[in-house]
Parts: C-alpha cells; structure tokens; sequence
C-alpha cells in the first residue's frame, strides 16, 4: 500500500531536490519517509552540530568518491555556515589517503558546489 508523501517536506533544507530523489519519492513514498526518519534521527544522536554532520557527511561523500552527494553535502555544509575554505581543507586532508586524481575531482566538486551555491544566495 502505498501513501502519499509530499517530497518537499522530507527535506530538512531549502535545495531543489534531486529528480532521482523525486523519483523515488514518487514510486516509493515509504522508504522515503523511513530514509528521512532515520537520518533525523542519526543527526540527532549526539552533540554535533549541524555544520559540522554536514562536513562529516561531506568528507565521507569524498572518501567515497561519489560526485553527487560531495556537491550535496557541499552545499548542506555552506547552508548550515561552513566556510568555504574548510570544505576545501576536507578535500586536502583526504589527499593521503585516496590519492591525487581523487582530491583533484573533490576539490572540483567542491568548488562547482561554492560557485552554485553563492548563485542560488545571489539569485
């Protein structure tokens, strides 16, 4: 049985959403209110603040390699007051562990994110 979810208000942000996240929204409305039941509720598990969850959801984004949500994370981090200069230290700090071609994509990624996202502030 399927029910229905207004996709916009499964979101703790202001971004557009992603048409594969409307999607499966659309298809799936109950695992998307699970997905954002249990992210609240891991956001909420302990003392950090939402800047720094989205840094740290940044950083597992560039561990991982995955250009969608490094530019989601991204601009969580910069929405939540990140400075910009600390999501490129993410980048850096991850150099060691997954090499040169993986931080220069992150670091791209990340500065298309700081670009979008000071347009959209602009807009």
């Amino acid at each position: 049985m399927q029910t229905s979810v207004n996709v916009a208000d499964t979101r703790d942000d202001a971004a557009p959403l992603p048409r594969s996240w409307a999607v499966l929204a659309a298809d799936y409305p109950e695992i998307v209110v699970a997905y954002d039941q249990l992210s609240d509720a891991c956001r909420k598990a302990g003392p950090l603040d939402p800047s720094t969850v989205a840094l740290i959801k940044l950083a597992i984004s560039v561990g991982c390699g995955s250009q969608r949500t490094v530019h989601s994370h991204a601009k969580k981090a910069l929405r939540a007051g990140a400075d910009p200069s600390a999501l490129r230290q993410i980048a850096l700090t991850a150099l060691p562990t997954i090499g040169l071609p993986a931080t220069l994509d992150a670091l791209r990624w990340i500065a298309e994110s700081i670009d979008e996202q000071a347009h959209e502030t602009r807009g």
